[in-house]
């Protein structure tokens, strides 16, 4: 079904031209067993055969055969971006078809494409919430509207799909609607831009994986529209969709964190693109505040219920985090964007937090039922909502089996099946390995090809060890991130000599044999992370240690999995959360 030896990228999410790093793509990367490998699995028999029954339950798919058969605007169901939640559904299978050759799934996959064809439009419009009689005009709401946002996902779906099983009816369909967007909102067509961001990003990405340098121009058009004001004001501000200031003058995120996430990944990738360094510099800038300020402890983003936004600076209240999994999803993409382009560690080590303590334990362990908040801890006991009912978007206390703003479960799923490529890298010389995974590896590195085995209990036990399976007859680096929280009983193992590690990179550079093994060490035990003073929700909680350093990290005797302090800090374990998604 799925032809390896034509030219996909190796089923790369994301893949920049330029860059420090070379990614690696699902086809590179396989995982086996472990702590991801097992939600990769969890992900493949239930997670997204759940997320398909309740979009069909729900009517999302069915709005296309109702547009179909001119039952709109009476027929249809859900909010007004419904489309997108089928997209990152198709998007989520596309990766996991290409990942395992499911035939069933692909033969599912088609049949849902079967009925979103027939309602495009000639000139490539495609939406069920517009353009119809009864219906809005198209484009009159782009604040609310997020026709833009879904083609965004269509994009990004298509990509999925052409990166691992190659050009079909669905990648055209794709192109049709990005070849309508850059002639309806080019240089002299609608000077505005959506509402919520997403559509940047996938342009840029369709620009690489199509070549057509069209689809990156519109892409940088959008960004340099954004903060101009070109959106109504509205209760929330402009800044709620980022549109009170340009990107590139932008110091920290602010607004809606979804949609400021997802406006910072396109603009890394149009910035890398492009060579534009002051624009790069800005979002560098931009992440670092932000993490530093505005990041809880567990990696999780937005304090605010109320516009799902950003509060300000170390207003982080843990018993009312809004911390929402499509945020977490947006942190992972953004750092995984600036890990390629710089090769710096501290960006992998977000994406570790982010992803255990927020998208790792956003489903339940049967993966039918999910977080679409992540708050650090409840005041009273949560109410297990109906398992055959859908939730309004966050109400649910516990985990819910679907929402009636389902983003975060289809979000989830397409990261799962997608997650071998945020492992590990290449460059001209070397391997890199950035997430510590049990499976193999394997990428070009000079005129050759080198593949490594991994084996780790990892987060349960520090132990990682590399063994090289495939080599080639000159030097290379292979290089293991050794994890920011690791301040102390780091150690790298090399022909049995085991010596002191630092966070960062450990490096080793020699001409491998096969067999040859490195180790990377950790020291997982539980230990405290303290608040930053200036986190005024949990400030005065820690009286006791008043002549010590609030950042400085202790040991603990808390149970494994738990977090001992709700806080914000930069030097968490990745075990903060992990009971969470148990």
């Amino acid at each position: 079904m799925t032809d390896t030896s034509l030219n996909l990228d190796h089923g790369r999410p994301v893949a920049p031209t330029v860059g420090v790093l070379r990614p690696l793509g699902i086809q590179d990367v396989r995982i086996r067993g472990g702590f991801w490998g097992d939600r990769q699995e969890l992900n493949h028999q239930a997670m997204i055969e759940h997320c398909e029954y309740w979009i069909e339950r729900a009517g999302w798919v069915a709005n296309f055969d109702a547009a179909r058969e001119g039952r709109l605007p009476e027929a249809r169901t859900g909010r007004e971006f419904a489309d997108s939640d089928v997209y990152k559904l198709l998007e989520a299978m596309a990766w996991e078809i290409g990942r395992t050759g499911d035939e069933a799934m692909d033969a599912r996959f088609r049949a849902i494409v079967d009925r979103i064809a027939p309602v495009q439009e000639a000139d490539g419009y495609l939406n069920t919430h517009f353009g119809r009689p009864g219906q809005a005009p198209r484009y009159t709401d782009l604040e609310w509207g997020h026709e833009l946002y879904c083609y965004g996902h269509l994009i990004q779906a298509a990509i999925a799909r052409g990166r691992t099983t190659g050009p079909d009816e669905f990648v055209e369909i794709a192109r049709r609607a990005a070849d309508h967007v850059c002639e309806a909102f080019g240089p002299d067509g609608i000077p505005g831009v959506c509402g919520h961001p997403e559509i940047e990003v996938a342009l840029a990405e369709l620009a690489r994986y199509t070549g057509e340098a069209k689809y990156l121009e519109q892409a940088r058009l959008f960004l340099e529209r954004r903060g101009r004001r070109t959106l109504a004001d509205i209760e929330f501000g402009r800044q709620y969709f980022q549109d009170d200031t340009p990107l590139r003058e932008t110091e920290v995120m602010a607004g809606h964190a979804v949609r400021a996430l997802y406006l910072a990944a396109g603009g890394v990738d149009v910035a890398v693109e492009t060579g534009d360094s002051d624009l790069f510099g800005a979002l560098q800038t931009q992440v670092a505040n932000t993490t530093a300020r505005r990041t809880y402890v567990t990696g999780g983003m937005g304090a605010h219920h109320e516009g799902e936004s950003f509060g300000l600076d170390f207003e982080l209240p843990p018993d009312r985090a809004y911390s929402e999994t499509c945020a977490g999803v947006g942190s992972v993409m953004v750092n995984f964007r600036l890990l390629l382009a710089t090769g710096e560690s501290r960006y992998a080590d977000a994406i570790e937090r982010t992803l255990y303590n927020v998208v790792a334990g956003s489903p339940g362990v049967e993966g039918t039922s999910f977080f679409y908040t992540n708050t650090l801890y409840q005041r009273v006991p949560g109410a297990t909502p109906a398992a055959d009912a859908q939730s309004p978007r966050a109400s649910s206390s516990l985990r819910a089996p679907w929402f009636d703003v389902s983003c975060c479960p289809t979000n989830v799923a397409r990261t799962f099946s997608s997650m071998g490529a945020y492992v590990a890298t290449t460059s001209a010389d070397g391997l890199q390995l950035h997430q510590f995974v049990t499976g193999s590896i394997g990428g070009d590195v000079g005129d050759g090809h080198v593949t490594v085995s991994v084996e780790t209990a990892y987060p349960d036990d520090g132990a990682v060890t590399v063994t090289v399976t495939e080599t080639v007859d000159a030097e290379w680096e292979l290089a293991v991130r050794v994890p920011g929280w690791a301040h102390e009983g780091a150690t790298l193992v090399v022909d049995g000599e085991e010596r002191a590690v630092v966070p960062g990179t450990a490096r080793v550079r020699r001409r491998f044999a096969v067999g040859d093994t490195v180790q990377l060490r950790l020291d997982v035990s539980p230990r405290l992370t303290f608040a930053d003073p200036r986190v005024d929700a949990v400030r005065g909680a820690q009286r006791w240690r008043r002549d010590r350093s609030c950042s400085a990290p202790s040991r603990s005797t808390s149970p494994k999995g738990r977090t001992s302090r709700d806080c914000a800090s930069i030097s968490a374990t990745p075990r903060a959360f992990v009971a969470a998604g148990r």
